[in-house]
């Protein structure tokens, strides 16, 4: 049987990597820091993904091993042995497993005859796959530097699938329960893997990765952002209740619009695919079974309005293709007012708000010259909330 090495257990490589192994006849071992989920993998051998929809359905992804991620020398040596290998740790764990994967390297490719391995990056970070390249380099002997060139593949993803916070009932029924939505495609790379690629269900291999990834973050997470950055304003608890709202579900497409509008001209994309996906989307943002937080979606509220992020960096896209964000503008706004008090960053933004007005947000936070124009449309957008009474007159 082929063998998958999954570093990281939680949400995506549970969730959605390891139902794509079991399904296309691997054996996965788990690589993880919770003692209490390599022990129960390791124990039952099985676990539990529920896909939540409107029929909702269980299924039971077999065939599964853990390793804590402590014990580098077993992690080496399978990954010595994997026919392939994926990362969904985080961004900020990457270069923490980077040794491990080197000494894993080493122990492959001391077998001069030793196939080639690729990793399938699943992180939340554009250029994942070179990022993580380089940090593995830092610890790997000179003689493999060639080698990790030659053979090893950093192969970024596109991740897709929603998976929303477990509720304590969900937690106390079992352990290993994983939710998920039903949706379960993964765009990768094409360009970056070495030798053969391997046969995965419902893999896609894109050779305009680029492409993929902007619509991923200026489509998917933009749309979702202004949702809940909307919805919050209009006092929604979940993101179905916001897209059963008439005024954000008109906001939310009219920025997806010209987010859409402007990658069809930037990539050469096909317009009409990327609005279906766009309305894909907004019909899986109602599905109610997911029980997604508009809290959740709006968490962390600085980096989400960065330069390159959702918000700014498809406003700038826009600029480039020549196309007015309005609508996007309104939507950072909308985020710039996020004050949600358990929530860490929207302090410091309301802080810097407070400090220096939406300039010194606009300047400090996003990037922009407060005499820019897509700071100028975003100015005119917070005029525009209070207006149209999204916010109180002296918010």
């Amino acid at each position: 049987m082929k063998r998958a090495l999954q570093l990281g257990a939680g949400n995506i490589g549970r969730g959605f990597l390891g139902q794509l192994y079991y399904e296309s006849g691997y054996a996965a071992t788990f690589v993880d820091v919770l003692d209490d989920v390599v022990q129960a993998l390791n124990k039952r051998g099985e676990y539990p993904l529920r896909i939540v929809d409107e029929e909702p359905q269980t299924l039971c992804i077999r065939n599964v091993s853990a390793l804590h991620a402590g014990d580098v020398d077993a992690v080496a040596r399978a990954i010595g042995e994997a026919d392939l290998a994926a990362t969904a740790v985080g961004v900020n764990v990457l270069p923490k497993v980077a040794p491990t994967i080197a000494r894993g390297i080493e122990k492959r490719f001391a077998n001069p005859s030793a196939r080639p391995l690729n990793f399938i990056v699943c992180e939340n970070l554009i250029g994942a796959g070179p990022f993580l390249r380089e940090k593995v380099r830092e610890h790997l002997e000179p003689r493999f530097h060639a080698v990790l060139d030659e053979e090893v593949g950093f192969v970024e993803a596109s991740i897709g699938r929603m998976v929303p916070i477990m509720t304590e009932k969900e937690r106390a029924e079992d352990p290993l329960l994983i939710c998920v939505e039903a949706y379960c495609e993964l765009p990768v790379d094409k360009e970056a893997f070495k030798g053969p690629i391997p046969e995965l269900n419902n893999l896609l291999p894109k050779a305009n990765f680029g492409a993929y990834v902007e619509r991923k973050l200026f489509v998917h997470n933009l749309s979702h952002a202004t949702a809940a950055y909307l919805g919050y304003l209009r006092g929604h608890e979940y993101i179905w209740q916001a897209m059963e709202d008439g005024r954000v579900l008109a906001g939310m497409k009219a920025a997806t619009a010209e987010s859409c509008e402007s990658l069809a001209r930037k990539w050469g994309m096909d317009k009409a695919d990327l609005e279906a996906h766009a309305a894909d989307l907004a019909r899986r943002y109602r599905n109610k079974a997911l029980g997604d937080q508009v809290r959740r979606i709006a968490a962390d509220p600085i980096r989400k309005l960065g330069p390159k992020d959702r918000l700014i960096g498809a406003g700038l896209m826009c600029l480039e293709q020549g196309i007015v964000p309005e609508h996007i503008a309104f939507a950072a706004a909308a985020a710039i007012r996020y004050d949600h008090p358990a929530d860490g960053a929207a302090g410091r933004l309301q802080s810097t708000r407070a400090r220096g007005g939406v300039e010194a947000v606009l300047q400090e936070i996003c990037g922009l010259n407060p005499g820019s124009e897509l700071a100028r449309l975003i100015l005119e957008a917070g005029a525009r909330l209070r207006q149209e009474g999204w916010i109180e007159q002296d918010k």
